[in-house]
């Protein structure tokens, strides 16, 4: 995470923030999703009867997708000089654009839409977030993403 002063905040809005390592989607963290989240459609977990669909394959779930955006953000976002706590303040668009097929890479790349001081030291930021599929044109996800950050 890079952290700027409170004056360079505004210089930011606009600009790629951050592109994070590719991260792969195996078959064993779809099952683990799955598992946990209950969600057992056979287009997930059952390889043999998703060969037969349009995809070819399984297919990790959207929010196994949308869930990953956590760990992509890490080292692509931005702090605040004097910001102890940022917390996700949910999303203003999410789209599932393309299925990440079991096996693929995504990575996140991240843009600062907007960035505001409500109050000394509380600002709001929304980024332009997209996971981005190895070797396809069309990405995963796009979502607008706000975060709260206090000092």
């Amino acid at each position: 995470m890079r952290i700027v002063e409170p004056d360079e905040v505004a210089s930011w809005v606009g600009k790629e923030t951050g592109v994070s390592d590719w991260v792969l989607i195996d078959q064993e963290r779809i099952n683990q999703f799955a598992e946990v989240t209950e969600d057992r459609q056979f287009i997930h977990i059952d390889v043999e009867a998703a060969k037969a669909t349009p995809f070819g394959g399984t297919i990790a779930h959207g929010f196994l997708t949308l869930g990953m955006l956590s760990h992509l953000a890490e080292s692509c976002l931005l702090g605040v000089q004097g910001v102890s706590m940022a917390v996700n303040y949910g999303f203003e668009k999410v789209r599932f654009m393309t299925p990440v097929r079991s096996g693929q890479r995504i990575r996140g790349r991240f843009t600062l839409v907007e960035a505001n001081e409500r109050r000394p030291g509380m600002w709001m930021f929304k980024y332009a977030a997209r996971i981005e599929i190895e070797d396809s044109p069309k990405p995963a996800l796009v979502a607008e993403w706000m975060f709260a950050l206090f000092s």
